[in-house]
């Protein structure tokens, strides 16, 4: 079985929240989420290329370089250096005391 993963994942701004895309499985689900009124012939040759890259046909990489060329036309493509990193201990807190 040959892996559907991506050699680095891609991160999608999704509202107030990023969204990691790190496997052919994962642009699936990020394309049946795609708001219906945003989809159009990118989006079609889009999903084409999944299918043809869960069929072994389309090479993973050249999917995961479409995937990010359409997130930045879309301007949905999250840096993720420029996202704060939490640091330090997270203190679990009771709300009764």
């Amino acid at each position: 079985m040959t892996s559907t993963l991506f050699d680095r994942p891609l991160f999608v701004k999704r509202g107030h929240h990023i969204q990691e895309v790190a496997s052919l499985e994962d642009v699936f689900d990020l394309l049946d989420e795609w708001p219906a009124e945003k989809r159009g012939m990118p989006y079609e040759v889009l999903v084409k290329a999944c299918r043809l890259a869960a069929q072994g046909i389309f090479p993973l990489n050249s999917l995961r370089e479409n995937v990010r060329r359409y997130l930045i036309k879309e301007r949905a493509l999250a840096n993720i250096d420029e996202l704060p990193l939490v640091t330090g201990r997270v203190v679990p807190r009771s709300l009764t005391s």
